[in-house]
């Protein structure tokens, strides 16, 4: 008897889950979506003084059809600054994300910024990379 129950509280339970999914409707329509192409998705500063120069910019294109826009533009952690274009990029134009990294912090780093917009391939994810080096001591005579 307790096998019967058991049997039936399984199968009632699975075709109650089998009834609840949603069929998922993908766009089949994606040729008119916008597309981002980065000419590169990584930055190598190599060595940077301490407190010199971390800025960088990653140059991209829209390639669809549609207007681009740049939802959100996350970095990895708060060393790491990116800034983007707020308005739609049009078909075949270009936008700049540009990308500050916080050179009073010595030592190799790796940051990673995430770019989420209405694209197909969506977040893009760009890296920075290098080594602050120490601060020179003035030397006393």
């Amino acid at each position: 008897m307790k096998k019967i129950i058991l049997s039936l509280i399984i199968v009632t339970v699975s075709v109650m889950t089998v009834l609840s999914q949603k069929e998922i409707k993908t766009n089949q329509n994606t040729k008119d979506i916008p597309e981002i192409y980065f000419e590169n998705t990584t930055h190598n500063f190599g060595e940077i003084k301490y407190d010199g120069n971390g800025t960088c910019e990653f140059t991209f294109k829209n390639t669809g059809k549609e207007p681009l826009l740049l939802t959100n533009v996350k970095a990895a952690c708060g060393c790491t600054t990116p800034t983007w274009p707020k308005s739609p990029i049009k078909n075949g134009k270009k936008g700049t994300i540009v990308v500050k990294y916080n050179t009073k912090i010595i030592g190799s780093f790796t940051k990673s910024i995430r770019v989420y917009s209405n694209a197909k391939t969506s977040p893009v994810t760009l890296k920075v990379t290098g080594t602050v080096t120490k601060p020179e001591t003035a030397s006393t005579n």
